[in-house]
């Protein structure tokens, strides 16, 4: 349902500052041409020794900034400054009520509010102030041990707090991603008997895996099998070990993307796709196989971008643009942007609602982006993506993997 703006945060302030009923509630995006000074920003109701506060958590690009007001005038004051900014999305959560608003290009409000049964497991607030503050997993879950990022009394060891930071960043992105679709019917509602089926394709040793499973299971709540696809006999054996520790509900299969079949019984698809730092054209192996599966839901965050890179290099850019493609570096940079762009504009041309991202970096690779992609069923985008997809790489002289695995022509 769309609304006007202001009167879609009026009412979404009269559930932020209800100090009694507000579990969480989150702040993210952007709105177009206006930056939010702050990546992301949570609320929750805690109770101090000066009485309850609401609590503010800030997220720049580095660290988190907490602040505690008093419920009264000193909350009514950093609600209002915080609805003032220009984030793109809020969703709050109350025992009773979910409230998703989402501003839109035409400056409106598309509001979904969802009335939440006691028995969907929504979480009551609590209001002690020592808990893992705002952690979707909590540093000393079982899996963080087992995955080897926290020490024997569940704390994350100082040279794994980069791992972590990145495993809490995509369980929130996995977090919205998956009430989005479930709440808009885009993923089926799972059950016991036939859970959510989630494939992890180039999954290495599993730790996102795993704490994708653990958090949908066990937090969420939500019945879910996950499979994990990689081409290393070695990995797979690893996996399954820790499967068994944890208790999981995850197999793992040995096999290259491309050839993935993840073995989940006839008419049974996957619900939810994941490619997480796939090398190069690997990632492009996986969304062609997300495609093949029509899957509902697919997180792809790209690791490097060689094979358009190669291309440029060889083919030299049209002019007037020889300048971008000079340097390495900014070649690399051009490669990188060119190759999720064109990923984006085939996928909505598949039916999928796209978003490219921001995402955290790891270990491995510099890159910080990923792609969410919504299965609709409508093509989005300009009147003909398919020709201004033709015309971008014909002007460029490139053959993007994705394009060519999705039509050979």
């Amino acid at each position: 349902m769309t609304e006007p703006l202001d009167l879609a945060l009026a009412g979404l302030r009269e559930t932020l500052l209800d100090a009694d009923g507000l579990v969480r509630a989150v702040a993210a995006g952007r709105r177009r041409g206006a930056p939010a000074p702050w990546r992301r920003v949570e609320l929750r109701y805690v109770d101090l020794k000066t009485g309850r506060h609401l609590q503010v958590t800030s997220y720049d690009q580095t660290q988190a900034h907490t602040s505690n007001h008093p419920v009264g005038t000193p909350a009514e004051q950093a609600v209002d400054e915080l609805l003032e900014l220009p984030f793109g999305n809020w969703h709050a959560e109350s025992a009773t009520e979910s409230v998703q608003v989402r501003v839109t290009k035409k400056g409106g409000a598309a509001v979904h509010r969802r009335r939440v049964a006691s028995e969907e497991g929504v979480q009551e607030a609590r209001r002690d102030h020592d808990r893992d503050k705002g952690r979707l997993l909590p540093q000393d879950d079982p899996v963080f041990r087992a995955l080897g990022l926290s020490d024997h009394q569940g704390r994350i060891k100082p040279s794994r707090q980069g791992k972590y930071r990145q495993v809490e960043e995509f369980l929130r992105i996995l977090d919205s991603s998956v009430r989005e679709a479930l709440e808009k019917g885009h993923l089926r509602t799972p059950t016991p008997q036939e859970p959510l089926q989630v494939v992890d394709l180039g999954c290495g040793n599993a730790y996102l895996t795993f704490v994708t499973e653990r958090y949908l299971r066990h937090v969420r709540g939500l019945p879910v099998h996950l499979t994990g696809i990689d081409q290393r006999e070695q990995s797979r054996a690893h996996n399954e070990r820790l499967a068994a520790e944890l208790g999981a509900a995850a197999t793992f299969v040995t096999s290259s993307i491309a050839d993935a079949s993840p073995g989940l019984g006839p008419g049974v698809r996957p619900d939810v796709v994941l490619a997480l730092h796939a090398c190069d054209t690997a990632t492009d192996d996986a969304l062609a196989r997300a495609v093949q599966w029509e899957a509902p839901l697919v997180l792809a965050a790209p690791c490097c971008h060689h094979d358009i890179a190669s291309q440029l290099r060889r083919q030299g850019p049209p002019a007037p643009y020889a300048m971008l493609t000079k340097d390495g570096i900014l070649r690399e940079r051009l490669a990188d942007t060119l190759t999720d762009a064109l990923r984006a504009s085939l996928l909505r041309q598949q039916g999928y609602r796209v978003e490219v991202m921001q995402f955290v970096g790891s270990r491995h690779t510099p890159r910080n982006t990923l792609v969410r992609a919504l299965r609709t069923g409508t093509v989005s985008g300009t009147m003909n993506p398919r020709r201004e997809y033709d015309d971008l790489v014909s002007a460029w002289g490139i053959s993007p993997r994705l394009g060519e695995l999705l039509d050979p022509r």
